[in-house]
């Protein structure tokens, strides 16, 4: 059990680490954006797995909370690159 759980850790480190690489080295925006996302969900696995082997439950809302600070996050950041404006109406315009 202990050797299933130090690969699965080091196999989320490894992804984070490549996110990371990835929101740091992307040639576009949306690839850092990706790389970010990324970065975020697995940070919330990583929290959730330490809420079930700690046995402290209370930090499965924290993760849940770091998920919906992540996708709004994301989701704000595209909006503003894509209309250069975050309260734009969403209808593009012709201008």
């Amino acid at each position: 059990m202990e050797s299933v759980l130090l690969a699965t850790i080091l196999a989320i480190f490894t992804t984070m680490a490549l996110a990371l690489w990835r929101a740091i080295k992307g040639p576009t925006v949306y690839d850092t954006i990706v790389g970010v996302n990324v970065f975020g969900t697995k940070t919330v696995l990583l929290v959730a797995l330490i809420a079930y082997f700690s046995g402290n439950h209370d930090l499965i809302d924290v993760a849940l909370v770091y998920a919906l600070i992540n996708f709004i996050a994301v989701v704000a950041v595209l909006k503003l690159i894509g209309q250069r404006d975050l309260a734009a109406s969403g209808e593009i315009s012709d201008d």
